[in-house]
């Protein structure tokens, strides 16, 4: 019998610690157009690590990913839980734009960071192939709460400052970046466009996490502008091949339907008008019209509809 509970509470445990996520919450401010005078923009992202594997998102992508998710039947009592824990106002829409449009996966020990995002409805990602080169300085002051010591790194054409502590061993932080000795818990670019600041920690069970499609395109950081370009052409080429198939079956509908005159006039049109909303519906990365989600997640309902100038990664 008390082997029998010893091994009920082991696999309690087990069970407990492989679902709980550590979350780590920065406060984000951005600067979405470094041309023209605008006000920094402020949106929470969060720091998601569950063992030796971590997640990066915005909390407005996660609300609506996890929202799109939960129209699964499956998915739904988990959901109402999670939603308590990442969202406290009530009344907030779930609809919010995030300028973080993808996610950005970890393997810890091994420093690989995978970057994901979405084209034409389809999933696409690549693997980071720059390392990180940090200089640690002997700097050590107060920040955010925790004592943390200097370290600065050129990357994607900003140099970054960032603040880890070693009061959390984990070697990892916002966005791309990670491989310092304890958790960055604050990081900033030096035009002052890009700012992380953590301010909470919380434990949080089940969490949601973003499901990576068995036919995801897997491309390379240098191609995959490219790519998803392809991705994005391709889908237009379908989409208005259906456009065209029922304009014509609209088309004759109208001949059929008003004989003489009209030869199907009005189907012309109407077929024109299907063929018109589906092509502003593909958008472009600056101009963008959110689409319907296909697999999960929706795409496009970012900063990018407000004419985004200013990317984290200017190279």
């Amino acid at each position: 019998m008390t082997q029998k509970l010893l091994g009920f509470f082991a696999l309690f445990i087990i069970i407990t610690s492989y679902g709980q996520t550590t979350r780590y919450i920065y406060e984000t401010m951005v600067n979405p157009d470094s041309i023209n005078l605008v006000s920094m923009k402020s949106e929470r992202t969060f720091l998601d690590i569950n063992k030796d594997r971590s997640l990066f998102i915005s909390e407005n992508k996660l609300i609506r990913d996890s929202l799109f998710t939960s129209f699964k039947p499956e998915a739904k009592e988990t959901q109402k839980k999670e939603e308590k824990e990442f969202s406290k106002s009530e009344g907030r829409k779930h609809m919010e734009p995030t300028f973080f449009e993808y996610f950005i996966t970890k393997n810890i020990p091994e420093q690989k960071v995978y970057y994901h995002d979405r084209a034409a409805g389809k999933q696409i990602y690549y693997q980071e192939d720059r390392p990180l080169h940090w200089e640690i300085s002997n700097n050590i002051e107060k920040q955010n709460g925790y004592t943390a010591q200097k370290a600065v790194a050129n990357f994607g054409g900003r140099e970054w400052t960032a603040w880890f502590t070693k009061d959390i061993p984990v070697s990892d932080g916002p966005y791309k970046f990670s491989g310092l000795p304890g958790l960055i818990v604050k990081l900033e670019d030096d035009k002052g466009d890009y700012k992380f600041d953590l301010v909470k920690k919380i434990i949080v069970k089940n969490a949601f996490e973003e499901p990576i499609s068995s036919d995801a395109k897997l491309s390379t950081r240098i191609n995959f502008h490219g790519d998803k370009a392809a991705l994005e052409l391709e889908f237009g080429k379908n989409r208005k091949s259906i456009a065209g198939n029922n304009g014509g079956e609209a088309m004759n509908f109208g001949g059929g339907r008003h004989q003489g005159g009209m030869n199907g006039g009005g189907g012309m049109r109407g077929g024109g008008r299907s063929g018109g909303g589906m092509h502003r519906g593909m958008g472009g990365e600056g101009n963008s019209i959110p689409m319907q989600p296909s697999g999960s997640g929706m795409d496009n309902a970012s900063f990018k509809s407000t004419g985004v100038q200013n990317p984290i990664e200017l190279n």
